[in-house]
């Protein structure tokens, strides 16, 4: 049995990891850490999680989080790397936050502000060669939602040549919980139900040089892509539609092979059979990613709709699958793609 530590355990991201550590075979959990919530008790913050009710979160203290096996750090960004340099240099970390995902000091200054901490092993197993990488790995930086869905959705058909790396368009909604805990007049009640709302379009949101970083991988080459973020009037889950010029004299056919050779291995990945569209409701509470593919022909586009929960295999699931490549265990342990339904 594995002993792992969780600082930034009263947030959303955190109480997920939580919920599925206490369900995994194979790992308990040592010290749990929250910085403004120090004291309370995890009933309080999360109270559907009620096996861990009366465990008190302490502070983030560097000795009481590494006296395990391996750390998980679900962290606000930027906040990561400070504690990081005071924890064993030998220690398995894998970063549910920013600090560690982007190869480029200037494009983390940009986005993020602030020193860049370096680079750690980008932790999307399902990504060509991923999966080896991680296991090799001490240090794993957690992919970002939206950056999940649009590597899974793009990777396949950039590989294969299918679509072209110069106009990629993706529009996608999250959940409210994506924005994190802190209370604000944009996350009340009477504001997101009943309404969606974009935000952060126009090339601002944080997750695009991610996004284009995993792209430019597997075209090997430059990637453009606009992206616009969705607000969405549900707790979780992200449903992105992603689209890019297709190449000449591409058929349907061709586009449904690549991504069917790509993930018909994968355990979590769900290619959905012809005329089925991805819900985000179907991966409530997973590890799961649902996906559909088209070839509009009259506007010479391919289109990838994706769905997967953005607390799960956005976050928190992901962090999980990348802790059991990382501690030699089988990766879908405590983890499913099974949903819940209604």
């Amino acid at each position: 049995m594995f002993r792992v530590s969780v600082a930034g355990a009263s947030g959303y991201a955190g109480g997920e990891l939580l919920r599925l550590l206490l369900g995994h075979p194979h790992m308990r959990i040592g010290a749990v850490a929250a910085g403004g919530r120090a004291g309370s008790r995890v009933g309080e913050v999360h109270p559907n999680l009620p096996d861990l009710a009366d465990r008190i979160l302490a502070d983030a203290d560097p000795a009481a989080l590494a006296d395990a096996d391996l750390v998980f750090l679900a962290l606000p960004h930027g906040e990561s790397a400070a504690l990081t340099a005071r924890l064993p240099a030998d220690l398995p970390i894998v970063d549910l936050g920013a600090d560690h995902r982007l190869a480029s000091a200037e494009q983390w200054t940009r986005y993020y502000g602030g020193d860049h901490a370096g680079t750690w092993t980008y932790g999307l197993p399902e990504l060509p060669g991923a999966r080896d990488e991680v296991r090799r790995s001490r240090r794993i930086a957690n992919p970002g939602c939206y950056a999940t869905a649009v590597a899974l959705a793009l990777t396949p058909l950039l590989r294969a040549g299918l679509v072209q790396p110069r106009d990629i368009v993706v529009v996608a909604a999250s959940g409210t919980s994506g924005a994190g805990r802190k209370a604000t007049d944009a996350l009340l009640a009477s504001q997101v139900m009943g309404s969606m709302s974009a935000y952060k379009a126009g090339g601002v949101h944080q997750h695009t040089p991610e996004m284009e970083q995993t792209l430019e991988r597997a075209s090997g080459g430059p990637v453009t892509m606009s992206f616009t973020p969705m607000l969405a009037p549900m707790p979780r889950g992200i449903l992105a539609t992603c689209t890019a010029v297709a190449s000449p004299g591409l058929d349907s056919a061709a586009l449904i092979e690549a991504m069917h050779d790509a993930y018909v291995d994968e355990p979590f990945i769900e290619v959905l059979p012809p005329g089925s569209w991805p819900q985000t409701g179907s991966v409530l509470g997973t590890n799961a990613v649902h996906l559909q593919t088209a070839l509009d022909v009259h506007a010479g586009r391919v289109i990838v709709v994706i769905a997967i929960d953005n607390l799960g295999k956005g976050a928190a699931g992901q962090a999980v699958q990348n802790a059991n490549l990382l501690l030699g265990l089988p990766e879908a342990s405590g983890l499913t793609r099974n949903g819940i339904a209604p």
